[in-house]
């Protein structure tokens, strides 16, 4: 048995297919197969149940996935736990919810490599339960996330920042009543798939409001852009760092409203607790560095 075998298995378990992990291991699908076979004969067990059209991991294949993860984690972390680097150098998979890719992802970025230069991040954007699946399935090594209202059992999370959510309007908009904006203007509603689009939904049904709803996204820069075309309002987080990218839009406190709580999500075997432990530094360096003012004039970006 070898880690190349494991490797493949545990690609088969995260792309569902064969043929989808012979193109994540850059391998034919014939060869993800054989190895498979080899794998079962040299464990002894059966791993995969083919009398389906696609193979379906058996429970003692799921089982033996799980170990391989944590095998396969050791075996790439075997250098640099041998080196004494505690893996700052290399490669890093972060994940990262989109509202955090303007402001406060690239500048915690820049702060890291400053620090450790030999040390590679390369991020990925997605959704909160998206990273967290990717996170358990060891797609990502750490991820930014919005907390959820439950953290799934094996997972460790840092907080960042509390962002409090505030309606942004746009110029046209003078009325400064947030009830009477929200049931007169075009709503634009922030995707209800990601966590803080359901707060967000969860505040305007607890307080009863009727949104007149105009479209439905998950960009921040695209909801703010069409926010300051005046074609219609929003309910964003305020973001916890400022950008040189930011669009100038009215804001209006919201009573009563939730917060966002951004931390960094990761397995709480992940052998690179070090990396961690300074990328958490780099984004708490970045929100302390580039903090919005405490006095926030009528317009700035969300």
């Amino acid at each position: 048995m070898s880690i190349r075998l494991l490797k493949t298995l545990v690609a088969v378990a995260d792309h569902k297919t064969f043929s989808a992990a012979a193109d994540a291991v850059f391998i034919t699908h014939a060869a993800v197969s054989q190895q498979m076979r080899t794998l079962e004969t040299d464990l002894g067990i059966p791993l995969f149940d083919r009398s389906h059209r696609t193979p379906e991991l058996t429970p003692l294949g799921r089982a033996v996935v799980a170990r391989a993860r944590k095998l396969v984690m050791d075996y790439d972390n075997l250098v640099p736990s041998v080196l004494g680097d505690d893996g700052l150098t290399g490669d890093v998979v972060l994940g990262a919810v989109p509202t955090t890719l303007i402001g406060l992802a690239p500048l915690s970025m820049s702060i890291l490599r400053a620090r450790f230069p030999d040390l590679r991040v390369r991020i990925t954007p997605a959704l909160t339960a998206a990273l967290l699946s990717g996170l358990d399935r060891g797609n990502y090594d750490v991820a930014i996330i919005t907390k959820p209202v439950l953290m799934p059992l094996g997972m460790a999370f840092l907080e960042i920042a509390t962002e409090p959510l505030h309606l942004i309007t746009g110029s046209e908009v003078t009325e400064s009543d947030p009830v009477k904006i929200l049931e007169t203007q075009p709503f634009i509603r922030f995707n209800r798939d990601a966590v803080v689009g359901t707060l967000i939904e969860t505040w305007i049904q607890e307080n009863n409001i009727r949104v007149s709803e105009a479209m439905e996204l998950g960009n921040l820069e695209a909801i703010s852009s069409m926010v300051h075309s005046n074609l219609g309002v929003s309910i964003v987080p305020r973001s916890c760092v400022t950008s040189a990218y930011a669009i100038p839009l009215n804001h209006v406190a919201l009573d009563g409203a939730p917060s966002r709580v951004l931390g960094l999500a990761y397995r709480k075997e992940h052998p690179k607790l070090r990396v961690i432990e300074e990328i958490h530094a780099a984004l708490l360096r970045a929100v302390e560095d580039h903090a919005p003012p405490k006095d926030t004039p009528k317009t700035e970006a969300p």
